[in-house]
């Protein structure tokens, strides 16, 4: 009994039973002996139980990566050197991938690697990552104005076609305020409540409160299908709501989206391909352009701005004041 008490006081905030039974078993050669795999399996078994399936796809990826690298499902935490981390960087590196993708893999393994240690299934003396240089680089904003848009806007696309409705889910985050795609999928009538569109941002879990303006309006009635729950022709009625299964879905459409996206760019003779997220970064791009202040354009994208302490005692922006910038911008 006091050993379970005082592993409980250990614990952090990330408490599992699975975590619990770890941690007090009396066979500490059997908690070394746990393999990567093993251990990195039941961490995302946890997160989709939990609903977190977008950190349990991005931990699949990466250990999926690891295994087909070193070719060993038996790899143990106290395998892992620095000798293998350059062998699976350059691995990485040799399969085409971007530098911040490659980072992003590394990383998601340290985080097993950090969460073993905590588990106790793995000894601090063999972490690898001291000396292990994670690269990464910064993301280009791909901003477009509102002249581009317009070029987009007017292009001649066949009606009901995968083209014209990847460029009007791309419109629809540029109206509203550059909702991200997901977000965009999961809205419902529901969610539309006094001329407003009322959602809690799937990636954040912040609350937005977005002014409807025709320009959106229209084109939820042109996409909306008739006897769908949801007000977009993207997720069926019969979806299990954040399941791994609907993430890939919305993970296709993305990329399909893009596809078109990038087409059309090169029709209209953009210098960088349009994608799916290039609506939020032209929003706000657009918004300074025209004079608005950073911290306003903070508080309708949802972002912190300048320091958190201090922000706990400023007023948000008035509604109208938001609703005001939000038609300048899209008109």
């Amino acid at each position: 009994y006091f050993k379970i008490q005082k592993v409980i006081l250990q614990l952090d905030d990330e408490f599992s039973m699975e975590q619990l039974r770890i941690m007090i078993d009396d066979n500490p050669k059997k908690r070394l002996n746990t393999t990567f795999k093993s251990f990195a399996d039941k961490l995302i078994a946890q997160m989709i139980e939990t609903n977190k399936t977008g950190n349990a796809l991005v931990y699949q990826t990466a250990v999926n990566q690891l295994m087909v690298c070193v070719n060993n499902d038996q790899l143990l935490f106290s395998d892992i050197d620095y000798a293998l981390l350059e062998k699976f960087s350059n691995y990485l590196i040799k399969k085409g991938l971007r530098v911040n993708t490659i980072s992003n893999y590394i990383r998601t393994v340290r985080a097993i690697y950090n969460k073993a240690i905590k588990f106790k299934v793995v000894e601090r003396s063999y972490y690898p990552f001291h000396d292990f240089s994670i690269k990464s680089e910064k993301t280009a904003k791909r901003a477009i104005s509102k002249d581009d848009i317009l070029k987009l806007k007017q292009l001649s696309l066949e009606a009901n076609s995968t083209a014209e409705r990847s460029l009007k889910y791309f419109l629809l985050s540029f109206y509203l305020r550059g909702i991200s795609f997901t977000d965009l999928a999961y809205l419902r009538q529901s969610n539309i409540i006094d001329g407003r569109v009322e959602y809690k941002r799937r990636k954040t879990h912040k609350n937005y409160s977005i002014k409807l303006f025709p320009e959106a309006q229209v084109l939820f009635e042109q996409l909306h299908v008739d006897g769908s729950d949801y007000l977009l022709p993207i997720l069926p009625n019969n979806t299990q709501e954040d399941s791994i299964e609907t993430k890939k879905v919305i993970r296709q459409y993305i990329k399909t989206t893009n596809k078109y996206l990038k087409r059309m760019s090169e029709q209209v003779g953009l210098c960088s391909p349009v994608t799916t997220y290039t609506s939020r970064h032209s929003f706000g791009t657009i918004a300074k352009r025209l004079g608005y202040s950073n911290e306003l354009i903070a508080e309708a994208l949802g972002h912190e701005y300048g320091n958190k302490i201090t922000n706990i005692y400023l007023d948000s922006f008035d509604t109208d004041v938001l609703d005001a910038m939000h038609k300048h911008v899209i008109q």
